[in-house]
């Protein structure tokens, strides 16, 4: 199968007063032309660190890549000057943030914002970077886009901002998507909206999407492959029906009993009891163990290796029973 991104061997660590941080610790994937992977986790487990990386947005200092490749379309992202780097990003490779208040320039009207990205990927002139920015505007459900084009962020509803950076990130076709919880502090129906919204501009695009979330609801609606990740690591990934049908790892399973469920007689939620470990002091063996309800001493001596199981179904769990 030929993919667009591969990540090999990828860690991405910062330098704090505490230590040294690990926040993404030797991870590996690979997403195919015109896929929808879910990474998920707790807060912490690196899911957007993955993310900043890829788009080489890790501030440095004090963060820095201490080993491994990131792999688009057979150039090494980890390698290329920033000049090269800033060609991809927002062309090739785009990102929609976790908050679009902190994201979009509070002083520059919306449709500006858009354009200065027209702009500066595509040979346009002013007047066809305004078209553009009102035509996508108007593709992400905007109600008077050359309206909307004329406001500023703070003059928007939340889920309106959220749609202007979605819009800017489509503004130049881009062959990936990276998605950090675009959902995050919107009401449930403008949540239902904007996820719809990503989906079937996927669909009609054909791009790849890389959703960052912690809702398996949300993965389950949109997502075909998922990447489980905890502590820095990936503990498992494969497809939707392998997650949610057979998960292999602990972690895994302690997420889906946490799922609210209608209809269940179940007076509590399931709790994963403890926390995930401090970046600047990971344990020894599976990083998982002190929370586990099946570990036992070589579980917590000794690191487990992300296997295969089955066809694109992986875990790093010693006590996988298939």
């Amino acid at each position: 199968m030929q993919y667009i991104l591969e990540v090999k061997n990828l860690k991405t660590w910062y330098s704090t007063d505490a230590g040294v941080a690990r926040a993404v610790d030797g991870i590996s994937f690979s997403l195919a032309p015109n896929r929808t992977m879910g990474i998920v986790g707790e807060s912490g487990s690196g899911k957007s660190v993955t993310a900043l990386s890829i788009m080489r947005l890790v501030p440095m200092p004090p963060g820095y890549f201490a080993g491994g490749e990131i792999m688009w379309n057979g150039l090494d992202l980890l390698k290329l000057e920033e000049d090269e780097m800033r060609r991809l990003r927002g062309n090739e490779i785009a990102m929609i943030f976790q908050e679009p208040m902190t994201s979009l320039n509070p002083v520059y009207r919306c449709g500006e914002q858009i354009m200065e990205q027209v702009m500066l990927h595509r040979r346009v002139s002013r007047k066809e970077a305004r078209e553009r920015a009102v035509e996508l505007l108007g593709l992400v459900g905007m109600a008077n886009p050359s309206e909307r084009a004329d406001a500023y962020p703070h003059e928007l509803s939340g889920g309106m901002r959220q749609r202007v950076m979605i819009a800017m990130a489509l503004s130049c076709d881009p062959a990936l998507l990276i998605a950090d919880e675009p959902t995050t502090a919107l009401d449930v129906t403008v949540q239902a909206q904007i996820l719809e919204l990503i989906g079937s501009l996927q669909a009609r695009t054909g791009m790849s999407v890389i959703l960052i979330t912690h809702d398996f609801g949300v993965v389950a609606e949109l997502c075909e492959d998922v990447l489980v990740m905890y502590a820095s690591k990936v503990v498992e990934c494969g497809s939707v029906s392998q997650i949610f049908s057979k998960p292999l790892h602990p972690y895994t399973r302690g997420l889906l009993q946490s799922i609210p469920r209608i209809g269940s007689k179940q007076t509590r939620l399931h709790v994963i009891e403890g926390n995930v470990p401090s970046a600047t002091r990971l344990p020894d063996g599976c990083r998982f163990a002190n929370r586990c309800p099946i570990a036992d001493s070589h579980c917590r001596q000794f690191e487990p290796e992300l296997k295969s199981y089955e066809a694109g179904h992986q875990a790093a769990c010693w006590k996988v029973s298939l």
